[in-house]
């Protein structure tokens, strides 16, 4: 559910033609999933290799408990902390983290790609400037919050927005004490008070329990090549 990666080399940023020569892309041709002022959206970031019912789960399981309007499917190029060799297309991840969303109020993107961001910091930053108005929270699985130490900025990344950890079968012993977890300690609002989160200034973050599936992308990508083999 990381959203760490660099661009790899075969994609190439959205531009306009008055954009080519090294010039930044035109943000208004950027065209973002539905939002306005005072909206409460998710983000939700990860290569979706596959999508899978936990990650439905998990942004149903915010959106109800965090009181969100929307969640934000954030499909990236790749993930620098994994093994990302035999990684599906791009186009093919979203194409069927469409399908497996299926929700009125979940939108996925390949913003990352388009924009031509390298890590979830610039990501969020690009999306709190574009939409200042906009109550962004990001979610994030509780195997996540054990490695975001390893994140690039991930001390400016939790102070950019609300995080929402979403607790998991396994990790949820042992991420609340990872160096991040234990290092935002004190920002860390009680679940009873999840629905205010959206509101709070960043650093602020709130673990969610409720959701124990064993889904796993990676185990899910093994057992493919194990069946193409």
């Amino acid at each position: 559910m990381s959203c760490e990666y660099p661009l790899p080399r075969r994609a190439t940023p959205f531009v306009t033609a008055a954009a080519k020569g090294g010039a930044k892309p035109h943000e208004s041709r950027i065209v973002l999933p539905p939002q306005a002022p005072g909206m409460r959206i998710g983000l939700f970031g990860g290569t979706f290799d596959p999508a899978h019912a936990a990650h439905r789960g998990a942004c149903l399981l915010a959106m109800k408990r965090l009181g969100l309007d929307r969640v934000w499917w954030l499909v990236t190029p790749g993930n620098p902390l994994k093994d990302t060799r035999g990684l599906a297309p791009l186009e093919e991840r979203v194409a069927a983290a469409r399908v497996l969303a299926h929700h009125p109020r979940i939108d996925v993107s390949a913003l990352e790609a388009q924009i031509g961001t390298h890590y979830s910091y610039e990501t969020i930053t690009y999306l709190v400037r574009r939409c200042p108005h906009v109550r962004f929270v990001w979610i994030m699985g509780a195997d996540n919050l054990r490695s975001f130490h390893r994140w690039q900025r991930w001390r400016d990344t939790a102070a950019l927005v609300p995080i929402a950890v979403i607790d998991r079968l396994g990790p949820s012993l042992y991420a609340t004490g990872s160096v991040a977890g234990r290092a935002l300690a004190y920002a860390r609002l009680p679940e009873s008070a999840a629905k205010a989160l959206p509101q709070q200034s960043p650093p602020a973050w709130v673990y969610l329990h409720g959701l124990k599936s064993p889904l796993s992308s990676t185990a899910l990508r093994a057992a493919r090549a194990l069946q193409g083999g």
